[in-house]
């Protein structure tokens, strides 16, 4: 593997871990919890995308990713109105945690039995070989940036030019003075959620040609996507970014100095230092 390679690599595989750091932070700011169903949305993703609309009804890839992304979002509403809304208000931030995580054990249950417990792949998906002099790139890892920089650069516009989008700034800014200039608090968290389901739709999607689809495709992803959340300022959209793909990078160059083996332990020690020299985080952010 060359230098290209590894750059390619590396920035791919960290914007994966940047959409699911910017998934959970646009819960987190909207909710003021952290969503550890966040795995279980994605792998949910995938099955409705390979699983029903590709194997299932047979649709071409162009009409099962939307089909997809629409479905995820009236997910997160659903979520959003039954769990996470009820649970933001309740005394004790311990129950909304349990309450995120039996979330995630039914969702990933229910896959299981309507699905089938078999791991399966996309055939035709995204797996083609790309030369670029003498070096070969996936397919899939090229689209991967492409469609991880349009959806960050059309949340970025979604945040700053619509009504909706600063609404849930404010919201997520201050709930209390959001509610009093007028925000229906309750109905922007619905949109707030449903636009992180289908952020983790796209995170399903995009993981389907890498992994084969299964319960446990993204157990991992999903983990250093939390650590680039730490690493990058928890809370921050920016440091979410920044954290995933430094993660994906130092992850693709120790394989330079360690066995490849050790990959998956960089983001677990990169985030432990952080803990103890930086806990702030790269982008440091104050909640009001």
């Amino acid at each position: 593997m060359n230098i290209l390679q590894f750059l390619v690599t590396g920035v791919a595989i960290g914007f994966i871990y940047s959409l699911v750091a910017t998934e959970y932070t646009l819960i987190y700011n909207a909710t003021g919890l952290v969503n550890f169903a966040h795995e279980s949305f994605i792998v949910l993703g995938a099955y409705i995308f390979a699983g029903t609309f590709n194997r299932a009804l047979g649709l071409p890839f162009y009409l099962a990713i939307p089909l997809t992304l629409a479905c995820m979002a009236a997910f997160g509403v659903m979520v959003s109105t039954i769990v996470l809304n009820p649970l933001r208000n309740m005394q004790f931030v311990t129950y909304a945690m349990f309450g995120t995580m039996m979330l995630s054990r039914i969702i990933l249950e229910f896959v299981r039995l309507y699905w089938g417990a078999l791991p399966f792949t996309v055939k035709g998906f995204l797996r083609k070989s790309v030369n670029i002099g003498s070096t070969v790139l996936t397919e899939s890892y090229l689209y991967i940036i492409v469609v991880s920089i349009l959806v960050i650069a059309a949340l970025q516009l979604f945040f700053m030019y619509t009504k909706e989008g600063r609404a849930m700034k404010c919201v997520s800014q201050n709930k209390d003075a959001a509610a009093l200039m007028g925000i229906n608090v309750s109905r922007s968290i619905n949109v707030t959620v449903a636009l992180s389901s289908m952020l983790c739709g796209i995170v399903g999607i995009l993981c389907a040609p890498l992994y084969n689809v299964s319960t446990s495709m993204v157990s991992a992803v999903a983990l250093k996507g939390f650590c680039a959340g730490v690493i990058g300022g928890f809370g921050s959209y920016p440091g979410a970014i920044v954290g995933g793909i430094l993660i994906g990078l130092l992850e693709q160059f120790s394989i330079l100095f360690v066995p490849t083996i050790y990959k998956d332990v960089v983001a677990f020690v990169v985030m432990i230092l952080f803990l103890l020299v930086r806990p702030g985080g790269i982008v440091k952010t104050k909640r009001a």
